[in-house]
């Protein structure tokens, strides 16, 4: 299935794995709780700013990622999730895996803000 996104900033098609990418982007940037009408979309990212850069938060962190993907990206089977991480106080997800679909391998860098 052939899905017809639309890029949120320029209003212009895109094709199914930029459409994806977005998707995920949006996602994991979104605060659970913040939609209305829909409380339970996005993920707990928000919540693992200013923690602790150690192991115990690398796993929080790819714990998020994976539930809020499994549960509302399901054309994507991921395959890495990784924390990127700085010393100035920023922090980011790298995510690898497939797209369902066609088996098309897509990757996408997240800064998270």
């Amino acid at each position: 299935m052939k899905y017809c996104g639309m890029n949120a900033k320029t209003g212009r098609g895109l094709t199914d794995s930029e459409h994806i990418r977005q998707s995920i982007a949006d996602i994991l940037r979104t605060p659970i709780g913040s939609r209305v009408m829909r409380r339970q979309y996005g993920s707990l990212l928000y919540d693992l700013i200013d923690q602790p850069q150690n192991p115990v938060l690398r796993l929080k962190i790819m714990s998020a990622c994976y539930m809020a993907l499994m549960q509302w990206e399901p054309r994507v089977r991921l395959q890495t999730i990784d924390y990127i991480r700085s010393n100035v106080g920023k922090m980011g997800v790298s995510l690898s895996g497939v797209i369902m679909q066609t088996g098309e391998p897509i990757s996408i860098s997240i800064p998270v803000r």
